[in-house]
């Protein structure tokens, strides 16, 4: 089926990765290695963060819910501990990667699991970058943020939700994305799928340049 729509995570695909984030904060705090993300998968549909990406907890109930959840697995974490971590620094060429598709012809999507407040000119280290935030928020032709949807990746729904919005197939769309378990859900119901990597996100441009015949 011919590709139509290139549907995008925003937080490490655009931005350097959370996930990089979080390694450097276990690193200098003593933490095993990926212990955050381990307590985020415990409870992946059901537990803080997923609560407070859907908009259904406060910042205060966060709070506490995360420094739980990570104490009962051994080490402490506060939410706002980790919503420290979130200031992230956005990628040009990405972003141009992404004006070159659009130009191309392709529909563009965004689908991104944020929080309350936290639209991804929240992420941004300063001006500048909330400037740059705001405008690729533009260049979108849909976007679901998961604080307003009250739905989040992985869940399945979010990803019909988008096809819905944008008039096209599963089998015409590339989701792009880091994280494998938000991959899975678009590669079932059969969209293409480009993983990219934390530490080097340019790959990922490479096979998203093959899949779409773009050059990046």
């Amino acid at each position: 089926m011919k590709l139509r729509a290139v549907i995008f995570d925003m937080g490490g695909v655009f931005t350097d990765s959370p996930v990089s984030a979080f390694a450097r904060y276990e690193k200098a705090n003593g933490l095993p290695e990926r212990f955050i993300g381990s307590v985020v998968k415990a409870r992946l549909n059901d537990g803080a963060f997923s609560r407070f990406e859907r908009s259904e907890i406060g910042v205060d109930e966060f709070d506490a819910a995360f420094a739980s959840e990570s104490r009962a697995l051994g080490h402490e974490v506060t939410g706002r501990t980790l919503l420290s971590m979130m200031k992230l620094d956005f990628r040009p060429d990405v972003i141009e990667a992404h004006d070159r598709i659009r130009a191309a012809g392709f529909l563009t999507g965004c689908i991104t699991n944020n929080m309350p407040g936290g639209g991804a000119a929240e992420w941004a280290r300063d001006a500048a970058g909330r400037a740059t935030a705001a405008e690729l928020m533009t260049k979108f032709d849909h976007v679901i943020e998961s604080a307003k949807a009250g739905i989040r990746k992985p869940e399945p729904r979010i990803y019909e939700m988008m096809c819905e919005a944008l008039s096209v197939a599963p089998g015409e769309c590339v989701f792009v994305d880091d994280l494998g378990v938000n991959l899975k859900p678009a590669a079932a119901m059969g969209m293409r799928v480009v993983r990219v990597p934390f530490d080097d996100y340019r790959p990922a441009l490479t096979e998203l340049s093959a899949l779409t015949g773009v050059a990046l």
